[in-house]
């Protein structure tokens, strides 16, 4: 089976040894995505919502990168520092996936790499 490994070019990927996205075949898996921009800087230092809506807009680039879209996602998990904050970061995940309805799952963890991050966020898409 055909293995295609998308980077996003950041210094971590080859540290710490892994592929923003990997694409095997019709399945493609992203890795934890967190809120930042091109230049690797935190968008929305202290709002789960903006940083999750920053996640997924980083998540859609790697999917595209990998000839995926967001309708082809089937799985979701978001990792939040805290999860009363669980409806904000819901009602961002709503707006991306609400008529694509993939299984997910939020999880709240006790920190992130950086302590500034409030979500993280993985996907596997199926390609038709």
């Amino acid at each position: 089976m055909d293995r295609r490994n998308v980077s996003s070019g950041t210094e971590w990927e080859s540290t710490v040894g892994y592929s923003r996205a990997v694409r095997t075949g019709e399945e493609v898996h992203v890795s934890g995505t967190t809120a930042t921009d091109e230049d690797g800087t935190l968008v929305g230092e202290g709002d789960p919502y903006e940083q999750t809506k920053q996640a997924l807009e980083n998540v859609e680039s790697a999917l595209d990168a990998a000839d995926a879209a967001i309708e082809d996602v089937v799985r979701t998990r978001l990792f939040v520092t805290d999860i009363e904050q669980w409806e904000v970061v819901g009602r961002a995940h709503a707006e991306v996936f609400g008529d694509v309805r993939p299984a997910t799952s939020m999880v709240q963890v006790e920190r992130l790499i950086d302590p500034e991050m409030l979500v993280e966020i993985e996907a596997v898409a199926r390609v038709p």
